[in-house]
């Protein structure tokens, strides 16, 4: 399979402009001329994979595969755009629905803390400011490169998240940094749906198709016997987002070496259920812009 090294595309150049774009007009002026990008997207660089997973896997061709390519250009330029906007200043008009809310109450009532599952669609980061509600710290685990970039960035123009970041490091250092926080009874937020190479993986269906998953975030909540929740914020409208999180569970501790890649797999499997459940509720709002089902590497 095609090596991710960790990184996303692009620099800090987009984050300045449209932060001084925010903070300077409307958040409509914004959505217009993110557009032009979208379109420029479009055209001269467009992403295969986002092709592949309109056409191959929601099967759709001709004029509603272009549109759908288009939408999901737009869509990810506005989540990107609220996110920046929630760290500039506030936005009164947005509304939200919590699914699932009290299930997080649960976990931090239980004094364990707990790991929060999400996946490259929707609004991740949306949902880590505003989990504040929650009385108790939100921590994101962010590749450490893309962190320092974006922090330095985020601080020159004095702008202050709502949760704290645990860069991952080459030094296997953000582990403890994890078991730290889980110990203080802290939320860690990370994502399932991407893999280093490298890293412990298992193949399974998904969509149809045969896609792998790190087994590593499922594998740390057991080893540290803290519950999961699979949590998602997805865009409904223009000021309207809709936050999920399931039930949470705990995981037990696949000890016998023997058995442990059946564990891992069945533990991996309760993710691409929910995983999977979301996507055909938000078909458009899947943002993964990388090589993800095996068939990809063939074509």
């Amino acid at each position: 399979m095609t090596k991710w090294s960790g990184k996303t595309r692009g620099g800090t150049f987009g984050y300045k402009f449209f932060i001084l774009l925010i903070q300077y007009s409307h958040r409509k002026v914004v959505y217009g001329f993110l557009r032009l990008v979208a379109l420029y997207y479009f055209f001269f660089a467009r992403n295969p994979s986002i092709v592949y997973y309109f056409k191959r896997i929601q099967n759709q061709r001709t004029w509603k595969l272009q549109r759908s390519v288009f939408r999901n250009y737009v869509l990810l330029g506005q989540v990107l755009i609220d996110k920046i906007a929630f760290l500039v200043k506030p936005q009164p008009g947005f509304t939200f629905d919590f699914d699932g809310e009290e299930h997080l109450r649960t976990m931090v009532a239980g004094g364990k803390g707990g790991l929060l599952i999400g996946a490259h669609m929707g609004n991740w980061e949306v949902a880590g400011n505003l989990l504040d509600r929650l009385q108790t710290k939100v921590n994101v685990l962010m590749l450490d490169a893309e962190h320092e970039r974006i922090k330095a960035l985020l601080a020159a123009h004095h702008v202050v998240r709502n949760f704290q970041v645990i860069p991952i490091s080459s030094d296997f250092s953000h582990l403890e940094a994890i078991k730290a926080a889980l110990g203080r009874n802290e939320l860690v937020v990370m994502h399932g749906d991407r893999f280093v190479e490298g890293n412990g993986v298992v193949g399974l269906p998904f969509l149809g198709k045969e896609a792998r998953f790190p087994v590593g975030p499922l594998y740390m909540a057991s080893k540290f016997k803290v519950p999961v929740s699979f949590v998602f914020t997805m865009k409904e409208g223009s000021t309207h987002y809709h936050f999920y999180a399931s039930s949470p569970r705990t995981f037990a501790y696949p000890a016998r070496v023997k058995t442990r890649q059946i564990e891992l797999a069945a533990m991996v499997r309760t993710y691409v259920d929910e995983l999977e459940r979301m996507v055909r509720k938000y078909p458009d709002q899947w943002f993964n812009y990388f090589p993800f089902w095996e068939e990809e590497e063939n074509l």
